[in-house]
Parts: C-alpha cells; structure tokens; sequence
C-alpha cells in the first residue's frame, strides 16, 4: 500500500468496481478499501446454515458475506465482501421501465433513457449477461400462473450474470479475450445466493475488478473507512486524507491520501458514513443525505410444497424467470440451493391487516384451520428442495429517511407517499395463487407479520441525484455538492424507483459517471491496455 493515490474508493460493489476498471485504464492510481472478506469458489459455504460463512455480523464474530438488517420501517438483505452484493445477489440484470427514467430527483436534469442506452449495453457485455437457457420447476409453476392470468406473452426467462457454456466445463476466459480468468459451466444447483462453488457466476472479482487488478488497482479487505477530511481543511481542492481500520478484529489504523475519494459502499455504507462525516469532518454535505430512501416497493413471501412428490426447486438459476403482472407490478420465483433452509427459522405464516392484533389471530386461525399443511411446512424435511421465495417488486412510490439513532445505530422515517407496508394486496393474491399449484401456505418474514414492515433485498437511495444540494446530494455527474473531487457511485445515488432489480442500472450509471472524466495526462501503460480490453 502507497501512501497516496489519486483515487480511494470506498466499498467494491457495482459502482465502486467500475470505478476500479475504468480509473485504471485512464492511468490513475486507485486504492479499493473494502470492509468485508475475499472469497474464492471454494471459501463460499455449502448452505446458509453455516452462518460463520455465509452472515455478516461481526458483533457476533460472523465474518460472511450476506447482512441482514432490522430497521423500524423496513428489514434490508444485502452483500459484504469484495465484489459487494454480486457475490450475493441473484444475477437478475433487467432494464427499467420507461418511469424510472423520467421520474424521481434526477428527472430533467438529462434524457437519461438515451443516455443510458450504451452503457446499459456495455454493462451487459461486462458482467457476461446471457438469458437463461433452463426453466426449473418453480419457473415453470410461474409460466402455468402466466398461462391462468392470460399473461403467458409477458412470461421470461431472466437475463442474467452466469457463463453457461457446457455444464461444468472449465474453459478459457470467455469474455475478455484471454484477459480474464477461466470459467465454469453452470450445473444449475441453485445455490447462487449462497456464493457460487463452481465458478460460474460473473461476479464482479471477475471482470471489473478482476481487470482493474491487472492494470495497478490495489484492493485492501477487511477495512472500513471511519473518517475523511480536506487537506485543505474546506472544500477538498487539494485532496483527501482517509482513515481506516480493521473490520474483523484488532488492528492499527491506517490514513492514506486521495487527490479524490469515491463512496461506493452500497446505502448501508455510504449513507451512515455520509451521515457520521457530516456532523464533524465535511459540514457542507448537502442536507438530503439520508433522504430519498426507497425499497422498490417489494414483497418476499414464502413458498413451502407439501406435495408427497413434488418436484426438486433448488433446480434451475436462483431467479430463472419473470412476469410482469401489469405495467408496474412484476413476479420473479426465488430459489436457494440444496441444504439452506435457514430462511425456515424467520418466516411464519403470512397475514394481513394494519393492526398487529388482527395479524396475530390471522396467522393462529390460518395454523388452526390449516393444521397438516402448516405441520407440514414447519417439519418439511428437505426445505429448500421444496421452497420457493416469490419476489414481488412494483414501481409505485415512496421514500424514507435513513437517520443516525441513538438507541441503535440506525433509524428510518418516513418522508413522502405511505409508509412501505409488509402487506401487498396484489403480492398475497399472487401468493396464494401460487401456493394452490403447490399445496402450500405463503409465509412471510416473521418482522414483516408481526411488526408490518416490509422486507427488501434492493434498499436505494439516501445520496441522489438533484439540480443543486436543496434537491440531492449529487449532481448529474454523480460529483457532491459541498465539496470537490468527491462522487458517489452505488445504490445510494439511485434517484427513482426502478421497480426491478437494480444492479445493472447501478452499473450502468457509474460507467456513464466514469465516462466523464477525462484520462490522466501522464501517459501510462495502462491507456494501451484500456485499447485492447476494449477492442
């Protein structure tokens, strides 16, 4: 590790990979500080019951990569560990409907469908995308619903980050014209969420990162970023110094300095630190940080067959397919690998109603009505062979503020629209639609039921796009306002809903926000390499 760099970035997810990437090629130096672990094909768990692996919680000396987090408005599933939540996430890599571009914070400030367009396809190219080849028994179920709903033409299959090739193939790197590392075929085991074993999925250790490595970045794991402050002790026209320390146990702290400094922590790391460093070390932080928080107005509910011999669900990709159920309401059917059952503990049955009370004696009278198949579900042996996980999202709006609390480190309030429910009319129609085909009863997050608040794995905003810092935190160019070389680059600037999995937007937008920023004047090696890579 130097002592200076011309770029620290903060967090390795989607944007602060392409950040990595794109930086390098222009000839700067770039330093990756990551709070979670590597991981290799083989470090990944065999099930999500191996919580040392697999969960993040290091108040309990739990070093994984998946983090859950309980908020009073809302419960957030995310990723830790360099390569951020593609190591966790379900490959899924779909465009946004025309709204999302022509609403929210960011709208007018460009014609951002237009835009957008090449780097959309670009990260397309990156990330390895191809449309699944293989529907698994839950996507099928899907296409029977399609099919009841006379929906059958708006049924899919997922376009998605996984080198398919020849089922478990090894073969040269298939993307970068030898550049990159070797790939696998994917066997279709359904374990993506819990860390692909078998190197087929496209995370981002390799293409982004993987390429920024071979041309100078240098990535530091297992340290988080605790303060920033202006060498010129104002606006940051001279640079940076960061300071950081050790995420996973003891260790000194280390200071390094950025001619310019990148948050790319995802909202559950950018915004809190965003949060912390506007009380003391950068005042001038526009006052929208934390606001515009937004879940994707989602609902995860739980689908367990009681069939004697039902199909294996575990087959197929994590997310294999989708429907749109109408213009702003879509379906994807959510499957985990053989063994992790985990899940089983957190979900109880679903029920609705505003009042916790009424939900209390709906799920009792749906175990007293429905014995064997609840007694079923709760003693299923072989759970996730039989669980589906139906993800319903929508591009309805509202927004929540993420604040820093006293009691725990952090809170929420509401800001505009309702506030986002556990309880979707359409989702638990779906649901018990859906559960019919199986024989089964929906289930619902145990603090979605009892507390009313939804679960969300796409938590989006907090740092958003805006005109001037009364109306965000960035402007159009993804740079700060209050300070100078400074950006935000990762969910957290995400200014509208986007009703879909956001991941490839969120790539999309950093490379369009990395396109801005002209190459080093020094002339470096890496610029020739940046030609080749890119054809």
């Amino acid at each position: 590790m130097k002592k200076k760099y011309d770029y620290v970035i903060i967090g390795s997810g989607f944007g602060g990979s392409v950040s990595a990437l794109r930086l390098s090629q222009k000839g700067y130096s770039v330093l990756v500080i990551e709070k979670g672990k590597w991981y290799k094909s083989e470090d990944f768990p065999k099930s999500n019951w191996n919580l040392k692996k697999w969960l993040w919680e290091p108040r309990l000396r739990l070093f994984g990569f998946f983090k859950m987090t309980y908020l009073n408005h809302v419960s957030i599933l995310s990723g830790v560990g360099v390569g951020g939540g593609s190591l966790t996430y379900a490959n899924t890599l779909p465009v946004p409907k025309k709204e999302f571009f022509n609403s929210g914070s960011w709208n007018g400030l460009r014609n951002w469908e237009e835009e957008l367009k090449p780097h959309y396809d670009e990260a397309y190219k990156m990330l390895g995308a191809d449309i699944n080849p293989v529907l698994g028994p839950s996507d099928e179920k899907l296409k029977e619903m399609a099919k009841d709903l006379n929906r059958s033409e708006h049924f899919s299959a997922t376009k998605v980050a996984v080198h398919f090739g020849e089922a478990g193939k090894t073969v040269e790197d298939p993307y970068f014209d030898g550049k990159g590392p070797s790939r696998t075929g994917c066997i279709h085991c359904g374990a993506c969420m819990t860390g692909c074993r078998h190197n087929a999925k496209n995370t981002l250790d390799k293409n982004y990162l993987y390429l920024a490595q071979q041309l100078g970045t240098e990535i530091i794991a297992e340290n988080e970023v605790y303060d920033i402050l202006p060498k010129d002790g104002k606006t940051g026209a001279t640079g940076y110094r960061v300071f950081f320390k050790k995420s996973t146990g003891r260790g000194k702290k280390n200071q390094v300095e950025a001619g310019n400094v990148i948050f790319a922590g995802g909202v559950l790391g950018t915004v809190p630190l965003l949060l912390k460093l506007k009380k003391k070390s950068l005042p001038n932080l526009s006052d929208k940080v934390g606001c515009n928080i937004r879940t994707n107005n989602e609902s995860l509910l739980v689908v367990t067959s009681t069939e004697k011999n039902h199909p294996d669900y575990t087959k197929g990709i994590a997310i294999g397919s989708i429907l749109d159920i109408d213009k702003s309401s879509h379906l994807e059917p959510v499957r985990y690998g053989k063994g992790s059952g985990f899940f089983r503990t957190l979900t109880i049955p679903s029920y609705q109603h505003k009042w916790l009370i009424v939900r209390f004696f709906g799920v009792l009278g749906i175990i007293v009505t429905q014995p064997l198949k609840f007694l079923k579900t709760l003693f299923a042996n072989r759970y996730s062979e039989r669980t589906t996980v139906l993800l319903f999202m929508q591009t309805l709006d509202s927004t929540l503020q993420l604040k820093l609390g006293k009691v725990t480190p952090l809170k929420t309030a509401t800001e505009t629209g309702e506030a986002p429910s556990g309880f979707i009319p359409l989702a638990s129609k779906l649901a018990k639609a859906f559960g019919k085909k199986v024989k089964a009863i929906p289930y619902s997050n145990f603090a979605d039921v009892l507390l009313g608040t939804p679960t969300t794995a796409h938590v989006l905003g907090g740092a958003v796009m805006g005109a001037d810092s009364e109306q965000g935190v960035i402007n159009e160019e993804n740079k700060v306002f209050g300070y100078e070389n400074m950006m935000v680059c990762d969910g957290s600037m995400i200014s509208a809903n986007p009703g879909v999995n956001p991941s490839l937007s969120i790539t999309a937008i950093a490379e369009l926000a990395m396109s801005k920023i002209p190459t080093k004047k020094t002339s470096t090696p890496a610029i020739k390499e940046t030609e080749e890579i890119n054809g």
